[in-house]
């Protein structure tokens, strides 16, 4: 990976990262799952919810690298772009641009 000068330039090597569908179709689980444990978090003001959302999150994601792309996350080296461009991916997916 080398560097990227905008989120422009680091989207399309995202996704290269992501060719896999059944990883993608993990991302997409565990990005649901993060904005329900989000939301069950501000309707139970117990703050433990988020922990669990970070983990839900990186948890499904990651088994999608390691076991379906074999690649390592881009978040080791790109934590903003690589958080920025799974919610981008989230949407292109529900927008229908992005095969689910």
């Amino acid at each position: 990976m080398t560097g990227f000068a905008s989120f422009r330039e680091f989207y399309p090597f995202y996704l290269s990262e992501h060719a896999n569908r059944t990883s993608r179709r993990l991302h997409f689980v565990g990005s649901c799952g993060v904005l329900a444990l989000l939301g069950r978090a501000l309707w139970s003001g117990n703050a433990w919810w988020l922990l669990a959302a970070l983990f839900c999150g990186y948890g499904f994601a990651w088994v999608g690298h390691f076991f379906f792309e074999k690649n390592r996350p881009a978040t080791f080296k790109h934590p903003f772009y690589s958080f920025a461009g799974d919610w981008v991916m989230f949407k292109d997916i529900l927008t229908g641009k992005i095969r689910f």
